[in-house]
């Protein structure tokens, strides 16, 4: 569903429909000798190269003229260690096959986003999470990565070997090289009760930080032009496992979240006066559930809308101001937004380039409606932000620079430091790279 290419003139083009790019060639290696073979030859031709994943990046992170590796042949699971409790996987591998690949080995990934079609380098690259009090992102799980450097080499990292690229690797914006294989932590597969219910908006925000200190994972979403939002708590559970009925579950998550939340989204692309009605209504359809499930089915849902997202992270602390000032702003505007504002958090973690690096965080995600204009109502809420040292997901809309990004992470430098050592010839260089992490 997720990359869109066009074969007549080969044009790549991402989910979300804001990138598109004509790379020189593309490759879709067999193997990480062939993806070796390919960057050298690059480097031969004086060519700049891209992985892509499944596209489900906003920003033009994976875009290249140069070329573009596509990692469809490089998928599955190479090695499960079940002493070490992790799993070494291709970097191809989409995560909705490993979540199930590991289901039926009775394991599983300790935490997950909400959605799981992206490839797992791509996700890990651009930083992707949940909501976790304890557990953190994706890519805090990683225990051991593989990729191709520049120089067409393969390096093997992990916290004894080569531990400085594997700080920064685990968020390696692909500008470190192309990561060919990924070793996860994995626990053996447990239950999760996830617990679904409207709360007012005062009423989420005064008691935000018993709700986070009362759950493993807890998150919630506001409807803009509205004084509500649905509340998601998802904890550990003895069982019995009790899934969300087939008819009750495409009633709520394909019926209503995708299916006639495209008609109301398209309704209100065409009439945006009638969003704030649209919003009250909206409000109503999401009921309170509870259900219990093995983790990547009650942490991830279908998404098949299409949305253009903005994301930053801010200190943990300053989430609750820093939302009442969006909605302030809101509240005050002619903005018309249809789609709901997601709020999660992470627990501070050790990779370099990590939204949640060296500092406890909260997550604030605005979305708008594909094809509805989407820049001024993003850019007041990145002013918001970025009062607040927010530091935007490398995957999202945001129009931050180098110089803002030393200022908000203190090991900016060692991360440039180290792609100076392993690209001297920015040999992975692109627009995007060249903008947040500079010449």
């Amino acid at each position: 569903m997720s990359t869109t290419t066009s074969a007549k003139n080969g044009t790549w083009r991402n989910w979300g429909g804001t990138v598109a790019s004509r790379p020189a060639r593309e490759v879709t290696p067999a193997s990480v000798e062939e993806l070796a073979a390919a960057v050298r030859r690059a480097g031969e031709d004086g060519l700049t190269v891209k992985a892509v994943g499944s596209g489900h990046s906003f920003t033009s992170i994976a875009a290249t003229d140069g070329v573009l590796i596509r990692p469809q042949l490089l998928t599955g699971i190479r090695n499960i260690d079940r002493d070490a409790l992790t799993v070494t996987v291709e970097a191809g591998t989409p995560l909705k096959r490993l979540n199930m690949a590991l289901a039926r080995e009775g394991l599983s990934l300790t935490n997950m986003g909400d959605i799981m079609e992206q490839t797992v380098s791509g996700a890990t690259s651009t930083g992707t999470h949940g909501s976790g009090r304890e557990s953190a992102s994706i890519s805090a799980q990683i225990r051991g990565l593989e990729l191709v450097l520049a120089d067409g080499s393969v390096l093997t990292c992990s916290a004894k070997e080569n531990p400085d690229v594997f700080a920064a690797a685990r968020i390696g914006l692909g500008a470190l090289g192309v990561v060919t294989a990924i070793t996860f932590a994995v626990e053996p597969v447990f239950l999760l009760t996830a617990r679904e219910e409207p709360m007012p908006f005062d009423e989420v925000t005064s008691r935000f930080d018993e709700l986070w200190t009362e759950n493993e994972h807890f998150e919630f979403y506001w409807f803009p032009h509205t004084a509500s939002t649905n509340t998601k708590r998802n904890n550990r559970s003895m069982g019995p496992e009790q899934p969300v009925k087939p008819l009750a579950g495409w009633f709520d998550d394909e019926f209503v979240a995708n299916g006639l939340w495209q008609v109301v989204n398209m309704v209100g692309r065409a009439t945006p006066a009638t969003i704030p009605t649209i919003a009250r209504i909206s409000t109503k359809a999401w009921s309170a559930r509870t259900y219990t499930d093995i983790p990547y089915k009650v942490f991830t849902s279908p998404r098949r809308v299409r949305f253009v997202e903005m994301e930053y992270a801010v200190p943990r602390a300053a989430l609750v101001d820093t939302l009442r000032e969006l909605k302030g702003m809101v509240d005050r505007s002619d903005f018309r937004i249809s789609y709901p504002v997601e709020v999660r958090t992470a627990p501070a973690d050790d990779i370099t380039l990590s939204t949640a690096s060296g500092r406890d965080s909260a997550y604030i995600a605005v979305h708008m409606f594909r094809g509805t204009p989407y820049q001024a109502y993003f850019t007041e809420a990145e002013r918001i932000f970025t009062a607040h040292e927010g530091r935007p997901h490398w995957g999202k809309v945001n129009t931050r620079d180098a110089e803002y990004f030393a200022g908000v992470y203190p090991r900016f430098g060692e991360f440039t430091a180290l792609r100076d050592r392993l690209d001297p010839e920015r040999r992975f260089q692109n627009d995007y790279l060249r903008r947040v992490l500079g010449q």
